[in-house]
């Protein structure tokens, strides 16, 4: 499928495509953020940057408008467009995509939504992003995705067929004898219009060290919703080049454009030799990365704890310090000695700078080497255990006494 890159201004390239020639038109400009963007490649060889600086709301709004215009010139009648943007700008993106599409072609807002690592900022961390879908008319192309049904539906809802009824309300259909009609070709609950996929991992080696490269497998979706095989996708603003790569892995024909030599040169690149990172939480689902031991969980009730779903040696890592240090806590599993369950947590602690660790004991077993990083804490019914037998002994030396004085 050919693929051509062109560098240049978008405003003078884009009067150079053929008019209604394009089958959907992607598009990640700047965001609107006042500032300049920057990164570099993992091994620091390579360096980007471009500027998101503007003097003012209409200076950004004019930019879009007059590209805009130039994107629907060339778009096909049953073409589509997604606005890639977030908090910053989408109130001005809306506003130029409903003056040059109209409002009535606004199909929907895609909420993109991803895990975000912390940062110092005051306020809610941002976790996604705002994709706007226009289309070039009603008849627009589309080629529906379906996605699993929720853990609480139920083999009804799966199963029966739903009709409207006279009040416009879903209903169970029924053949005339009043029986429930089954619908065995359901495909699953059709894609909504909040998304989660991962935002590229750090040491992904799909990343290229461009700012604001997206992942592979959002560009995909997206073409896959409103192209075929052989359409033309077009991205006046193709950075890294990801929407080019996504269409030529989807067997489409692309057209990217952007300013900056070394945004061409890294496209080109990765053309040549695409590289795309599944993703294993997409693959296994999230609750796959979730320790469920639920004798693990009912140990661990009463502590304030943030629970660790990736790591052998620590199942938790208390909220608050202890003795003023980071404190990682375990649980002794069913048939592991305690000095196993120990060592595991030692390995923790030693990689983690001046940590301490909280072992529970849940079996009876003896620690058999002394370590002051680790204090060991009796389970709840180890500690019951020991009271009932404690009272015990006392009782029976009670009676042992007794009786010699009685004899006595």
């Amino acid at each position: 499928m050919e693929s051509k890159t062109l560098q240049g201004d978008c405003l003078d390239i884009l009067k150079s495509v053929e008019p209604g020639s394009v089958n959907m038109v992607y598009l990640d400009p700047p965001f609107f953020t006042g500032r300049k963007h920057s990164s570099s490649t993992r091994d620091g060889s390579k360096f980007y940057s471009f500027d998101d600086v503007w003097k003012h709301s209409n200076e950004y709004l004019d930019f879009l408008t007059e590209r805009l215009f130039l994107c629907r010139r060339a778009m096909r009648s049953d073409a589509s467009i997604f606005f890639h943007c977030d908090h910053n700008s989408v109130h001005i993106a809306r506003q130029a995509l409903d003056l040059v599409f109209g409002a009535d072609n606004f199909q929907s807002e895609i909420i993109w939504s991803y895990k975000r690592w912390s940062n110092a900022k005051r306020g809610l961390l941002q976790q996604h992003q705002n994709i706007l879908f226009y289309s070039n008319g009603s008849k627009f192309k589309w080629n529906p995705m379906f996605v699993d049904y929720s853990a609480t539906t139920n083999i009804d809802q799966i199963l029966q067929k739903r009709v409207r009824d006279e009040r416009g309300k879903s209903v169970y259909a029924t053949d005339e004898d009043g029986a429930i009609i089954f619908d065995g070709n359901k495909k699953g609950v059709p894609l909504g219009d909040v998304w989660d996929i991962p935002f590229l991992n750090p040491k992904a080696k799909e990343r290229t060290g461009y700012p604001t490269q997206k992942p592979l497998l959002l560009l995909e979706r997206i073409i896959s919703l409103v192209t075929d095989e052989g359409d033309v996708v077009l991205d006046p603003f193709c950075g890294s080049g990801t929407t080019l790569v996504a269409a030529k892995l989807l067997r489409r024909q692309s057209i990217g454009i952007d300013i900056s030599p070394d945004a061409i040169g890294l496209t080109k690149q990765r053309l040549e030799a695409p590289v795309k990172t599944e993703s294993a939480l997409l693959k296994k689902g999230a609750e796959a990365y979730l320790n469920n031991d639920q004798w693990v969980e009912a140990h661990l009730k009463g502590f304030s704890v943030t629970r660790i779903q990736r790591n052998a040696g620590a199942d938790g890592l208390l909220k608050e310090p202890l003795f003023g240090k980071t404190a990682f806590i375990r649980v002794q599993r069913v048939g592991e000695s305690l000095s196993r369950a120990a060592s595991a947590l030692k390995k923790t602690i030693q990689s983690k700078g001046d940590a301490i660790g909280v072992l529970i004991m849940t079996e009876n077993d003896m620690l058999d080497f002394n370590d002051h990083s680790i204090h060991v804490l009796l389970s709840p019914a180890l500690q019951l255990k020991a009271l009932s037998e404690q009272h015990l002994n006392q009782r029976e030396s009670g009676r042992v006494v007794n009786n010699s004085w009685a004899q006595n």
